[in-house]
C-alpha cells in the first residue's frame, strides 16, 4: 500500500480491504524502520495518530466520509497542532505543546485526515537544505550523503521515503517546490492567501505560504480541496468560492501557451538539469502544448531582493521569542535584560541569528530608504513582469532549482552559493503567484530533477491538470528511491 495514491488509498478504505488503524500502523512501523536513517520526523505520537485512525474506522462504518478520510498525512513542525510538540526545528520552541490548531490542521482533521506526526525542517523555516534544523540535518533518501533541500526538507523525504501517503510543507522561497524537485516529488505553492496562515509560525508574513507535497498532482489537488478556505482569523486570508481543484485534471492540453523565460536558461543552470527540463518540454509539445519565448527581466533581481524583505519580516516576527511566555529560557541570567539577551542568543541557531541582524539593519533608520523601500520597488516591478508575460503565454516553466541535490555540508561555509538555490522560486513569492514542482528525469548521481510551473493567479487548477497529463504520459513521479 505504501506505493498507492492517495485516491488509491481512499478507494481501498471505502471498499474495506485495509482499515485506517491498519493503514497508519503500516506507516508508524516504517518510520520507526528508516527515520532514525532520514531524520524526516521531528515528533511521532502512534497513541493519537491511532486514535485519529480509530475515530476514521467509526466514519467510514456511518458512510461519512470524504475523500481523505483515514488517510495518514504528516505534517511539516511549523503548524501548531493541539496537544503536540511544535518546535519550528529550533531549541527555541523545543518544548513548546500548542494549545490550539493551525487552521491547516483543523481543515485536516474536520476531513477524517489522520495525522502522522509532524515534519522536520530548517530552523523556523530559514534554509534551503534543511541543515539548520535544531534536530539536526534530514538525509535524501535517494543519497543519504545529500541534502533534501529545503526548509519543507523533512516532507519532501518522507513523502519520497514512503513514510507518509502525503504531507503538507511552507514556501517563502521555495522550500515546497526546491525540496520536492531535490526528492523526486510533486509539491504545490498556492497563490498567496489561498490556504490560511492562521497556527503557521510565521517567517515572512508577505511570502509564507502553505501547500500540500505528495506524488502526484491528483494527489497535491485533492489536498487543496481539504486545505484551501476562507479563514477570518488571517487578515491576508482570501473570501473566495470554494473551488474543486480536480475539475480540470483531464482537460487536453491541446493549445497549451508555455511560457519559457530566458532568464531562466542562461548560466547558472547545470547542464544535467537543463537536459532533463529539456526533455520535458519535448513532451509537452508532443501533448500538443506550443512554446512562447518571454522574458522576465528583473528577475535577476528577486534574490537579492528576497534577502532583504524576507530578514526584515523574520526580525520583527521573532521579536516574541524572549523566554518570557514560553519556550526557551536561559538558565542564568542576571536580570531581564540579560534573560532576553541570553535565552535569544542560546535559542537560536546560526542562520536565524543572521537574518534576524540582517533585517533589523536594513529597518534601522538610516538604512529604510536604501534598502527596504527599494527592494519593495523591485519586488512590484517583478509582479509586473509576470503580468505582462501572461499576456503571451498559460503557464511559465523552466527548472526548480539549479542543480540536482548537493552534498551534506558542501554549501554550509558560504551563505550565498546556498541562498542561490532558490534563484528560480523566489521571484514567485515576491510575486504571490502559484508555482509548482513536479519530477522530470533524474541528474548526476541518478539524483531527481525538478520542473518548476508557475501559473497566474488563482491558477492552481490549470497548473495540476498541465502537472497531471504530463505524470499520464511519463513515470517519473512513480519513482521511488530504493531503501
Amino acid at each position: 500500500m505504501i506505493h498507492s495514491s492517495l485516491t488509491q488509498l481512499g478507494a481501498a478504505l471505502r471498499a474495506k480491504k485495509i482499515s485506517s488503524v491498519e493503514l497508519t500502523q503500516g506507516y508508524l512501523d516504517r518510520i520507526a524502520e528508516l527515520n532514525p536513517k532520514l531524520n524526516a520526523f521531528i515528533t511521532v505520537n502512534p497513541e493519537k495518530s491511532l486514535a485519529q485512525a480509530r475515530e476514521a474506522d467509526t466514519r467510514f462504518a456511518s458512510g461519512k466520509v470524504g475523500a481523505l478520510t483515514g488517510i495518514p498525512i504528516a505534517q511539516k513542525d511549523i503548524f501548531c497542532a493541539k496537544g503536540w510538540l511544535t518546535t519550528c526545528g529550533s531549541k527555541m520552541l523545543h518544548n513548546f505543546v500548542s494549545p490550539y490548531d493551525a487552521h491547516v490542521i483543523s481543515q485536516f482533521n474536520n476531513a477524517g485526515a489522520i495525522n502522522l506526526g509532524k515534519t522536520n525542517m530548517d530552523e523556523f523555516a530559514m534554509g534551503s537544505s534543511n541543515e539548520t534544523s535544531h534536530y539536526g540535518p534530514v538525509k535524501n533518501p535517494w543519497d543519504t550523503a545529500r541534502v533534501p533541500g529545503g526548509s519543507s526538507g523533512g516532507t519532501a523525504a518522507a513523502v519520497a521515503a514512503r513514510l507518509c501517503a502525503a504531507a503538507t510543507g511552507t514556501d517563502t522561497g521555495g522550500s515546497i517546490r526546491q525540496p520536492a524537485a531535490l526528492c523526486g516529488i510533486s509539491g504545490l505553492k498556492p497563490t498567496y492567501g489561498v490556504v490560511s496562515r492562521y497556527g503557521m509560525i510565521a517567517f515572512a508574513s508577505s511570502l509564507d505560504q502553505a501547500g500540500p507535497m505528495g506524488r502526484n498532482a491528483e494527489d497535491l489537488a485533492l489536498m487543496m480541496n481539504v486545505m484551501a478556505g476562507f479563514d477570518e482569523r488571517d487578515s491576508t486570508s482570501l473570501q473566495r468560492e470554494k473551488e474543486d481543484y480536480t475539475r480540470d485534471l483531464n482537460k487536453s492540453l491541446t493549445g497549451l501557451r508555455i511560457g519559457l523565460p530566458r532568464e531562466f536558461f542562461a548560466e547558472g543552470m547545470g547542464a544535467d538539469v537543463a537536459k532533463a527540463v529539456e526533455a520535458a518540454i519535448a513532451e509537452y509539445k508532443k501533448l500538443g502544448a506550443v512554446i512562447v519565448d518571454i522574458s522576465l527581466p528583473n528577475s535577476k533581481l528577486s534574490v537579492p531582493v528576497y534577502y532583504v524583505l524576507a530578514p526584515a519580516e523574520a526580525s520583527s516576527n521573532l521579536s516574541r521569542f524572549d523566554g518570557v511566555r514560553y519556550g526557551y529560557r536561559a538558565p542564568e541570567y542576571s536580570d531581564l535584560a540579560d534573560m532576553y539577551e541570553k535565552s535569544r542568543a542560546q535559542g537560536f541557531g546560526a542562520e536565524v541569528k543572521r537574518r534576524i541582524m540582517i533585517g533589523t539593519y536594513v529597518l534601522s533608520h538610516g538604512y529604510y530608504d536604501a534598502y527596504y523601500l527599494q527592494a519593495q520597488k523591485i519586488r512590484r516591478l517583478i509582479a509586473q513582469d509576470f503580468t505582462e508575460a501572461y499576456k503571451q503565454c498559460d503557464v511559465i516553466m523552466g527548472p526548480t532549482s539549479p542543480s540536482t541535490a548537493f552534498k551534506l555540508g558542501e554549501k554550509g561555509d558560504d551563505p550565498v552559493q546556498m541562498y542561490l538555490s532558490d534563484i528560480y522560486t523566489i521571484a514567485v513569492n515576491l510575486a504571490g503567484l502559484p508555482g509548482m514542482s513536479i519530477p522530470c528525469g533524474f541528474g548526476a548521481n541518478d539524483m531527481p530533477v525538478g520542473l518548476q510551473i508557475i501559473g497566474n493567479y488563482f491558477d492552481e487548477a490549470r497548473m495540476l491538470n498541465v502537472a497531471h497529463q504530463f505524470q499520464l504520459a511519463t513515470d517519473w513521479h512513480s519513482r521511488a528511491p530504493k531503501l
